[in-house]
């Protein structure tokens, strides 16, 4: 049976903060686009978050892994709350969602999107992806904390690589550099981590000269790069890099382009044995939840990455033009220099998807 002969079942985990306001939106538009594209999604709702957490003690159900395990992808808002601990909240649900179901990639596309001004005064069009390794490198659990509360309290940290993490994080982005404009930049800071920065800058070179002739490497130090994407951003086209650096990079390109309230991410399995997780970057930004004026365009960017991944690129690529058009028409929230709230976006967006349906569906 083919994808588009399937109805897909999506887990809805809203969270906290504003996830609970841009869910909502980003529902509307993929379910407005499928509608045209003659498909549909079947949205289940699971009340997990900091508000599960505090009457059960966790961010979800023991069994919670198992029950998402039999869907075909997992649309997430935003976790984390002021009053409990990011340890708990991402910890007790995010970081063990990424792992259980293998979700070794976290994609983050980074572009100029239209009327949306950069704080750089380079006005080149940004367009660039950056793949992270999601499941090992600095976010690993080995360490610990011993005297705590003595002057002598000390903690460790280990970071953790392997070559079959690296090689597959390395092969996945140079598959994507191939595609696109050929030019692949590898984070690194082998000068000064001697022993997991120089590992990671050979598999990857091994994994790209072996496979990848058409792919030009460049590496480069991390802290180099940050400043690189300031100064220069649009000539960088895909990086792939480690967790923690990678979590860096991806939302300093964010904020490069306007606003992070506006960028997605896919945490990929991109063998499909699990279901994949579509998130937007912000968090839960609990500084302005409540009043409705939230940038819902990273949650609706993540539902069309979310299609793409499921097997309907055309539907996504009309619900990333109808954003676009959008915004173009000055329909922006304050973040990206507007004053529109959230439902008027959202209502902006619906509008663009019927607008622009015999572009895509004809």
């Amino acid at each position: 049976m083919s994808a588009a002969a399937q109805r897909q079942r999506i887990a809805v985990i809203a969270g906290d903060g504003i996830g609970l306001e841009v869910m909502p939106a980003g529902i509307d538009c993929v379910t407005a686009v499928a509608r045209l594209h003659g498909f549909t999604l079947g949205w289940e709702h699971l009340e997990w978050g900091s508000d599960h957490y505090r009457a059960h003690g966790r961010m979800m159900p023991v069994d919670g892994l198992e029950t998402l395990a039999g869907y075909d992808a997992i649309f997430l808002g935003a976790v984390g709350v002021p009053d409990i601990p990011d340890v708990q909240t991402l910890w007790g649900l995010l970081i063990p969602i990424r792992r259980a179901f293998e979700q070794y990639i976290n994609l983050r596309p980074v572009k100029t999107l239209p009327g949306v001004a950069s704080p750089l005064a380079d006005s080149a069009p940004i367009d660039m992806v950056v793949v992270r390794e999601n499941n090992e490198g600095e976010y690993s659990e080995i360490g610990g904390r011993m005297y705590r509360g003595l002057e002598e309290e000390s903690a460790v940290q280990e970071a953790v690589f392997t070559r079959r993490g690296i090689r597959r994080a390395a092969r996945f982005a140079a598959e994507l550099a191939a595609g696109r404009r050929g030019l692949l930049t590898s984070a690194t800071k082998s000068n000064g981590i001697v022993h997991t920065m120089p590992f990671w800058d050979e598999v990857v070179a091994e994994t790209v000269r072996a496979g990848f002739p058409q792919v030009r490497l460049r590496s480069e130090l991390i802290d180099a790069l940050a400043a690189g994407l300031v100064l220069h951003p649009h000539r960088y086209d895909v990086l792939v890099a480690s967790n923690l650096f990678g979590d860096i990079l991806s939302d300093l390109a964010g904020a490069i382009t306007g606003s992070i309230g506006s960028a997605p991410s896919a945490n990929l399995n991109p063998e499909r044995r699990h279901p994949s997780m579509f998130e937007p970057v912000h968090g839960s930004a609990p500084d302005i939840a409540g009043q409705g004026i939230a940038n819902p365009i990273g949650q609706i960017w993540s539902g069309a990455m979310m299609l793409d991944a499921l097997g309907y690129p055309a539907a996504a690529a009309h619900l990333v033009a109808a954003f676009e058009a959008a915004l173009a028409a000055g329909t922006r929230t304050r973040d990206l220099g507007g004053t529109a709230l959230t439902e008027q976006v959202t209502a902006a967006v619906l509008t663009e998807i019927d607008s622009l349906a015999p572009n895509f569906t004809a």
